[in-house]
């Protein structure tokens, strides 16, 4: 039997308290990945298939967060050595997203468009990375000459995602690309 993928929804921030409790910032709308009796795989981020699964034993909303507590860990110690892993759950558990809604790993590697760009013009780049820094979603695209540009992933600049051509068209706002393409 193949071995199934894992897909990120969330990451350990840090510990809660002294009781092993963790802050968990979740990726996913759907709170049943963390409710108790599940079992969550927690990995190195850059490797979401390695790592070790946890049974749930307790769950919370806390401030926009979940607090959780897994089996085995027990204090503040063993939470602190999960800081910072990824939280994952395997790919066939995954809640469909809505029909105008794409799961974050589907983006990377896409080829990304200017909205002003005419079909035979190149694209602008790849998504290389997305980060999360508490605001909207910030895409890493890499350009053809390896330049990083960091695109703000907000409705109003992201005018289609086409995972069948694998592409994405953006209009970003005036001056934000000249000050990634400059040649220096």
């Amino acid at each position: 039997m193949a071995a199934s993928k894992y897909i990120i929804v969330g990451g350990i921030a840090r510990p809660h308290g002294i009781r092993g409790e963790l802050i968990v910032d979740s990726h996913a709308d759907s709170p049943t990945y963390f409710a108790r009796g599940s079992t969550l795989r927690l990995s190195p981020p850059s490797d979401p298939g390695r790592g070790r699964d946890y049974l749930v034993r307790a769950s919370r909303l806390h401030q926009d967060r979940f607090l959780v507590t897994l089996d085995g860990i027990n204090d503040r110690n063993a939470a602190e050595t999960l800081r910072g892993l990824a939280v994952c759950v395997p790919v066939e558990q995954l809640v469909p997203p809505a029909p105008d809604e794409v799961f974050l790993q589907d983006l990377f590697g896409l080829r990304v468009r200017l909205a002003a760009a005419a079909p035979t013009d190149p694209d602008l780049g790849r998504i290389e990375d997305i980060r999360d820094l508490g605001g909207p979603e910030i895409w890493v695209i890499r350009d053809p000459k390896g330049r990083e540009i960091l695109f703000p992933a907000t409705d109003e600049f992201v005018r289609d995602i086409d995972l069948d051509a694998g592409l994405v068209v953006i209009d970003p706002p005036p001056g934000l690309l000249d000050l990634y393409l400059v040649d220096e």
